[in-house]
């Protein structure tokens, strides 16, 4: 068996970098792009195959950096442009790749093309951006809701007419629809692409249509959810995942084509996210990947979950193909969601192994190689916008994007000289690299094995996956490339549990919990694994 089209990025990993909190080169409390440059031996020591660095654009930081004032451009808490290519010179010659966010949904509302939007109703721009006249009695359009909260609408009384906003009011939603618009965003991907980056993660994309007719959202009944905001009131069948938006992206497959082999991930949120994953991936004109919240907000981790999300999974690679991600900046920190006991190193070694034999493309951010807890930020030193508003009901984002802990005995755990911009957790310095780097069975020297040994099988990178029977909490996962076949055994839960004689065992161990090269017994321990070559 050959192996797959386009096996450069199918089962590749990548190595998610939130620049705020990587590290401070300039002593402001915020880390910046020559922090990464600085950083990129150790990133390369990992065995990742490229980075994915969240945006580092020029903006007025209301959403930090999700709220972009203009594409082409580095936001000077960042760096410059220079720097930034030093970055992506540096990062190929360690033969990682260089992934960068793109934002097409919305803009910053300081961008030039809203402020040029919203001077008239018939300037160049005006229909840029989604505009819709109030209702007779003065209200929004329709009942849509924004993300972090209140309606999707906001009043402007230079048109006298409301703009949607899916997030921040500061963030108005791109008319993507209009191919002028596609065009723009277009030409600045093309910018990065002339730069040299390999490729794009793109950002809340099934947030970039709407729906025509301006429809109301239906109710979705709360019994059996947290509700934290009006938004998880109602099915966003109109204003998100709308049926155009595949179209667009063969244009954004068509551009990066022309500059080689380049890698597209979408980030998909949605109620129902597996057929919008597949619309966005299928053949070979759409993306490369998407990924969904599957595990992200997940609040257990079961075999059941894992069984459900690769099942999805296991037909032709023209159905399309999956990335993955337990923790990022989004979503707290998987150890810490879904584990409360005395032994966490045990758990993240657990963890990084699970997500490093799923079928698709794993994406570890930064800390988890450590095994990083989620820091309980305080009220007074939060800085994300949601949890500020939602408080104490949504904890928001900013103990997932707490600063990087390089050495234990330094100020800040060697992050900066300076007070960072979020604090450092309590417990991280114990976790620093420089700790773990001494270490032989610390959590970071684990992951390194783990990612030798996937990138040295074809099963686990490219294989097709099956589960045997076995009941909860045991997950017993199989891939199978050509002649090659890796069983991998899971026990998500706090008590041993027996695996049973049809399940073999008699492969050659690839790696498992406890260190030890012998197949393990017909008992499992709480929370471990063992990964075998049959």
């Amino acid at each position: 068996m050959s192996k797959p089209e386009q096996s450069r990025w199918r089962g590749a990993v990548l190595y998610q970098i939130y620049p705020r909190s990587y590290l401070d080169t300039n002593g402001d409390g915020v880390g910046d792009l020559p922090g990464i440059t600085q950083k990129l031996d150790y990133i390369a020591s990992l065995g990742v195959d490229g980075i994915w660095i969240s945006p580092f654009f020029a903006s007025p930081m209301k959403d930090f950096g999700y709220d972009v004032s203009d594409y082409c451009a580095v936001d000077p808490i960042f760096g410059t442009l220079e720097d930034f290519d030093q970055l992506l010179d540096r990062a190929h010659d360690y033969g990682l790749k260089v992934i960068i966010d793109q934002v097409y949904a919305h803009t910053s509302d300081e961008h030039a093309w809203f402020t040029e939007s919203r001077q008239s109703r018939n300037n160049p721009k005006a229909d840029w951006y989604v505009w819709q006249d109030p209702k007779p009695d003065g209200t929004p359009p329709n009942n849509w809701q924004a993300v972090f909260g209140g309606a999707a609408w906001t009043w402007d009384a230079r048109r006298q007419q409301y703009y949607m906003h899916n997030f921040l009011p500061e963030q108005p939603q791109l008319n993507v629809h209009n191919p002028e618009v596609q065009d723009a965003l277009l030409a600045t991907a093309r910018f990065w692409l002339d730069r040299g980056v390999d490729g794009f993660r793109l950002d809340a994309i099934n947030f970039a249509m709407h729906d025509r007719e301006f429809r109301d959202n239906p109710p979705w009944d709360p019994a059996g959810r947290t509700i934290t905001r009006p938004f998880d009131l109602q099915r966003r069948e109109h204003n998100q995942s709308q049926p155009e938006v595949p179209e667009f992206l063969k244009r954004v497959r068509e551009l990066t084509d022309e500059y080689g082999d380049r890698y597209t991930v979408a980030e998909v949120a949605s109620d129902d996210p597996l057929p919008t994953m597949r619309s966005y991936t299928w053949g070979d004109d759409r993306l490369t990947a998407a990924y969904s919240f599957d595990f992200l907000y997940a609040q257990t981790l079961t075999a059941k979950r894992v069984r459900r999300s690769q099942g999805n999974w296991t037909g032709s690679l023209e159905e399309g193909w999956p990335s993955w991600e337990f923790s990022n900046h989004d979503a707290p920190r998987c150890v810490s969601r879904w584990y409360d006991g005395p032994d966490r190193p045990r758990f993240a070694k657990l963890t990084n192994a699970l997500l490093l034999c799923l079928k698709g493309n794993p994406i570890l951010y930064q800390g988890e190689e450590l095994g990083l807890t989620q820091v309980d930020v305080p009220f007074e030193a939060l800085q994300d916008p949601e949890a500020i508003a939602n408080w104490p009901r949504t904890l928001g984002r900013d103990g997932a994007r707490t600063p990087m802990p390089w050495e234990e005995s330094a100020p800040n755990a060697g992050f900066s000289q300076a007070r960072p911009w979020l604090p450092v957790g309590a417990d991280h310095p114990r976790l620093s690299v420089d700790v773990q780097e001494d270490e032989p069975e610390s959590v970071l020297n684990f992951t390194r094995r783990l990612l030798d040994i996937r990138k040295g099988s074809p099963a686990l990178k490219w294989g097709d996956v099956s589960f045997a029977d076995s009941p909860e909490p045991l997950l017993i996962m199989i891939r199978s490339f050509g002649t090659e076949t890796v069983t991998c055994l899971f026990n998500l839960g706090g008590s041993p549990i027996e695996i049973s004689e049809a399940a073999h065992l008699d492969g050659t161990v690839l790696i498992q919990s406890d260190g030890l090269d012998q197949p393990p017994g017909r008992v499992l321990p709480p929370h471990s694994f063992a990964i075998l070559k049959l």
